[in-house]
């Protein structure tokens, strides 16, 4: 349950940094704390669009689905299941892949580096360790719950 809860805290700071990202994206933020200017130049790259969306958006629906699952589950009938650690995997999962593939156009096309944005890799990255390690408990649990009694 501690991995689980630490998935949905974690998937929390992500909803700010991908909001954050989206928020200068649609012009509401003037000026994007960066302090290198390489988040500018990576936020108004041809490449800060997947298939037609902000990639800040994707990243903000992203945090927010992890979160939510995270989260419910939490709940009491939720908790030994191991679909819900099963989930988590696979959507933290395609968040790790996704953020690899933008850091590789950071560093190789677009030639700036985004602090936000690999801190918004660290985070979906330690969502995914944490999702492994709550798989494993679930599992585990599950084993240790459907061994036959020994005495």
């Amino acid at each position: 349950m501690k991995y689980r809860m630490a998935a949905a805290l974690l998937s929390l700071v992500g909803v700010f940094v991908s909001s954050y990202l989206y928020l200068y994206k649609i012009g509401k933020i003037g000026t994007m704390a960066c302090g290198t200017g390489g988040c500018e130049a990576v936020q108004t790259s041809e490449w800060a669009r997947f298939l037609g969306i902000e990639v800040s958006l994707l990243g903000l629906v992203g945090y927010l689905g992890l979160f939510l699952v995270a989260l419910a589950g939490l709940q009491p009938p939720l908790v030994a299941r191991r679909g819900v650690a099963l989930l988590l995997v696979a959507m933290s999962g395609l968040g790790v892949a996704f953020a690899i593939y933008l850091t590789v156009l950071e560093v190789f096309v677009i030639h700036a580096i985004c602090r936000w944005c690999v801190g918004s890799a660290v985070i979906v990255s330690l969502v995914l360790v944490a999702s492994l390690l709550d798989l494993r408990w679930a599992t585990a649990s599950k084993s240790v719950a459907g061994a036959p009694n020994p005495s």
